[in-house]
């Protein structure tokens, strides 16, 4: 553990000084492919950084976050697009939190104390201050209690001897879910405490989705969505136009945003899990991308003449993620082993925080 936590300081070192010269450096050069040229390297960089770790608690956000958001960014950052550019240029620091870590300004950030909703009625969103203050609490209390449902999750493990295989399955599904959207939650900690920046949501309660569309587009890791959006979607969708026409446009876009999901859900597996890909999680994401245009195809034709019922719906869209995800998804974590590792992991943090911590701790002083 404790050789692994100095490579975790290595690699996060080694990023934060790349980043801090695509600042200095890089920022000077005139965009386009120039400027992308100037940053082949930092690509190339960022790709195998997360090779040096090998758990999965440290290894896997370090190849999202820079394998996947910090270099999606930084080609935007090549042609002046995406939120590291802006004219003045963002402080260094908000600069390395944004190209590194899942975070996303508000574009219409409300300041810690909301001004009259009167006066400033476009950046509160007509939402009172008690009613803004009241939300913060709301989804302080919510993540507190799915802080203490992965604890309880994880101490399940210890008896799933005795449980159903399905009910196994079933605690993968919600250890996966609210271990993603608790470790994003901490991650972007740092940058709304220390730095003062109001932040996105990461994720809107995904289990009260009403469809594919709601689901992927508006509820699940929203991050992801920011960044394929502006690097897949808008640009083929410009291109669509011209050929299907603005109706038809978005549904192109749709399955090739999906589609780089699941080869970027690829390329993370093998950080994972070090051996070849399989090609199911891919498939998995390209089921998805079909059946979400399928639907966005029938909401046109219909156009609200016949819709079902969310109370329908919803449970029918997030049961579809559940079953495909068991058949598609899950199924290379458990064959590698992965999710054992990283159950295994919290134990010898536990060991490490007691014991081995306060003997590094000691030497340093």
């Amino acid at each position: 553990m404790g050789d692994e936590i100095k490579s975790f300081i290595k690699v996060w070192i080694t990023a934060i000084t790349s980043l801090c010269y695509c600042y200095y450096g890089v920022a000077h050069i005139p965009r386009g492919m120039i400027r992308l040229l100037s940053l082949l390297p930092i690509f190339y960089l960022f790709t195998i950084l997360p090779l040096n770790l090998y758990s999965f608690h440290l290894g896997a956000p370090t190849a999202f976050f820079l394998v996947w958001l910090a270099n999606f960014k930084l080609l935007l950052f090549a042609f002046d697009l995406g939120p590291l550019s802006s004219h003045p240029p963002k402080p260094l620091l908000h600069f390395i939190s944004i190209a590194c870590l899942p975070i996303q300004i508000k574009q219409d950030p409300s300041p810690k104390s909301p001004p009259n909703i009167e006066t400033s009625p476009k950046t509160t969103n007509n939402t009172s201050p008690s009613s803004y203050n009241g939300t913060k609490v709301q989804r302080s209390l919510l993540l507190a209690i799915k802080v203490v449902l992965l604890a309880s999750i994880i101490s399940l493990y210890d008896y799933k001897q005795y449980l159903h295989p399905n009910v196994v399955l079933a605690l993968y599904c919600c250890h996966m879910y609210l271990g993603v959207e608790i470790v994003l939650a901490m991650c972007a900690a740092p940058a709304r405490t220390l730095l003062g920046l109001e932040l996105e949501p990461q994720f809107h309660e995904p289990y009260l989705a009403t469809s594919l569309q709601d689901f992927w587009g508006r509820r699940w890791n929203l991050m992801v969505t920011s960044i394929l959006r502006p690097t897949v979607y808008d640009p083929l969708r410009r291109i669509s136009i011209h050929i299907l026409g603005r109706r038809w446009a978005p549904l192109p876009a749709i399955c090739a945003a999906f589609v780089v999901s699941g080869l970027m859900h690829e390329l993370l597996y093998y950080y994972f899990t070090r051996v070849s890909p399989t090609w199911e999680v891919t498939w998995f994401f390209v089921l998805h991308g079909v059946c979400t245009a399928l639907e966005v195809v029938v909401k046109k034709v219909l156009t609200g003449r016949c819709r079902l019922h969310r109370a329908v719906s919803g449970p029918l869209a997030v049961g579809f993620v559940a079953v495909t995800g068991v058949w598609l998804f899950l199924p290379q974590v458990l064959r590698n082993g992965v999710h054992e590792r990283a159950i295994g992991e919290y134990s010898i943090l536990i060991d490490f925080v007691k014991y081995k911590l306060p003997e590094h701790l000691h030497v340093l002083v």
